[in-house]
């Protein structure tokens, strides 16, 4: 199962490129915002496939994680295929 996860924006890694750091529960790895360039630091976004797919409220995004949590080892899952791809 692929999911779209919230993420918060917390850092350009390289602007040319088109790519930020984002923090997705806790674990920060490297994304394109090239479909959405409006983006800016501290944004929250839908992270799916290591791209930053649309910016959403911190509402919205703190809405979704509680109901990705309560989903459990869907979410879980996801969460280790994120953590693994990270340290690549």
């Amino acid at each position: 199962m692929c999911l779209a996860i919230p993420a918060q924006i917390v850092e350009i890694v390289d602007p040319d490129a088109a790519l930020a750091k984002a923090e997705i529960s806790g674990v920060r790895r490297v994304v394109s915002y090239a479909l959405c360039p409006e983006i800016e630091l501290g944004d929250w976004v839908l992270i799916h496939v290591g791209f930053a797919l649309e910016r959403i409220d911190e509402q919205q995004a703190r809405e979704t994680i509680d109901l990705l949590e309560r989903m459990g080892e869907a979410y879980e899952q996801e969460l280790r295929e994120i953590k693994a791809s990270a340290a690549l």
